[in-house]
């Protein structure tokens, strides 16, 4: 990018922040629940190849 394309961000309200962090938090929180499912998954995987294989 070229330097006259940059546009200088203004400072958030606050009203404008709080929905910027609130957005983030969900981002966070849905990520955090896919990796837990995720963790979960492998889990039962790792246990039901441990029941066949034991």
């Amino acid at each position: 990018m070229r330097f006259f394309e940059f546009k200088p961000l203004k400072p958030l309200t606050p009203e404008q922040s709080r929905i910027a962090a609130l957005k983030r938090n969900a981002d966070n929180a849905r990520m955090a629940l896919k990796r837990e499912r995720d963790n979960q998954k492998k889990q039962r995987a790792n246990q039901q190849l441990q029941k066949i294989s034991g």
